[in-house]
């Protein structure tokens, strides 16, 4: 329950509940919402599949089954495996011949950095959302990175995988002051929502979205996700959102401004956010993330 539902009453002195809930913005429905504890088996089973897509992200179904048979002795279906990634928000990453339809409901956007020199800070930004699981559910992250310093912008973590997550990690990077020119996201609908792209538009930037299925057109981010679980989340399991909070922002601080970054000459994040100079950065191979 978000923080205006806790200021309904329900047993109002003068004011109906509706009309409560009509002023302060909140669905009647949200009263009434009770949050469901998932089955520990199901929790298991997300948090191993979080890790196999992290280790290779190209995996599908029939491939995870015999995975988590062979290493983990879990004896899983292909529809309960599907069922699980597709609530933790996963797709197989594959290429295949270009027979899909164009998706109508929303505005096309076109990748803007293939052929492009990224040489400041600000020039680009990027963003993505990732799974989180914790020991009683589950919950999402949204990050905002600079594509040049990979400095962490802004972040927002939810119980819910939609815009408003996007939106809060925005908010925060906006703070900074600073505005990119163009923004990279992959083609998911938080990214493509009427929301987000009026947002962006009336700020001034320029859209690009990912090739449908090209993990490496926003690989910084991709990596970033990887960093933040190995070193942080798989490792602490936080109970709550608020104590994952808590967490994620210490390790954010010091990822960005101590942690040096091999890619950015031993720089850190902020360090090189700072930097008015073109940085010279060592070349990283390429791996897949999630």
């Amino acid at each position: 329950m978000n923080g205006r539902a806790e200021l309904v009453e329900k047993v109002p002195p003068c004011l109906s509940v509706r009309t409560q809930c009509e002023l302060f913005g909140v669905s009647r429905s949200t009263l009434d919402y009770e949050v469901v504890c998932e089955r520990a088996e199901d929790l298991r089973i997300k948090r191993i599949m979080d890790e196999i897509y992290l280790r290779d992200p190209c995996l599908g179904t029939r491939k995870i089954v015999i995975v988590l048979k062979r290493d983990h002795g879990l004896v899983v279906n292909r529809k309960r495996v599907r069922r699980l990634r597709e609530e933790m928000g996963l797709w197989t990453i594959f290429r295949g011949p270009r027979t899909s339809v164009p998706n109508s409901m929303h505005v096309k956007f076109p990748y803007l950095l293939r052929e492009m020199a990224v040489t400041a800070p600000n020039q680009v930004w990027c963003s993505d959302i990732t799974y989180v699981p914790r020991p009683h559910g589950h919950a999402f992250l949204c990050a905002v990175m600079d594509w040049k310093s990979r400095k962490v912008l802004g972040w927002a973590v939810s119980h819910t995988m939609d815009v408003a997550l996007c939106l809060a990690a925005l908010e925060m990077a906006l703070k900074s002051g600073a505005v990119p020119e163009i923004f990279n996201t992959d083609q998911g609908s938080q990214f493509t929502s009427q929301e987000w792209v009026q947002m962006l538009q009336s700020l001034g930037i320029k859209i690009s979205l990912d090739g449908k299925g090209r993990w490496m057109d926003n690989v910084f981010i991709e990596r970033l996700w990887r960093s933040v679980k190995h070193d942080d989340i798989y490792l602490h399991e936080y109970g709550t959102i608020a104590e994952l909070e808590r967490g994620l922002a210490r390790w954010f601080e010091n990822y960005n401004h101590w942690r040096p970054h091999a890619a950015l000459g031993g720089l850190t994040p902020a360090q090189a956010h700072e930097q008015k100079e073109p940085i010279a950065e060592a070349p990283e191979p390429l791996q897949k993330a999630a």
